[in-house]
């Protein structure tokens, strides 16, 4: 049996349920759950107590590099939000690192008037 015996989906998965013990989503204050694939970024907002997804966004129409796209995906969900009357939210990382990708999400979700 090899050092590396789990994926990296299953340890991004553990992280994830961490995670998600600590936070949830409210009407008033969606969690904005992101996650990102080979190809394309994702965004929702999601009220947890309804288990409902509120809004989405995605990256597979976007032109331009993945990090520019994850900006373009943050901004769009928090026009969005703004149409729901939403300006504050909790930020959902999805177990990845909030750096590159995910941070550009969170970026664009701020300059768009969201309040992480």
């Amino acid at each position: 049996m090899s050092h590396k015996s789990t994926t990296k989906t299953a340890k991004r998965a553990v992280r994830h349920k961490r995670l998600r013990s600590k936070i949830a989503g409210t009407a008033a204050r969606p969690r904005l759950a992101v996650f990102k694939s080979n190809t394309a970024v994702y965004a929702q907002l999601i009220d947890d107590e309804a288990a409902k997804t509120l809004a989405a966004a995605d990256s597979r129409k976007e032109k331009g590099t993945r990090l520019e796209s994850a900006k373009a995906v943050g901004e769009a969900i928090a026009k969005k939000a703004a149409e729901l009357k939403v300006s504050e939210v909790v930020f959902d990382r999805g177990g990845f690192q909030y750096q590159g990708i995910v941070a550009a999400v969170a970026e664009g979700a701020r300059e768009g008037g969201l309040k992480l």
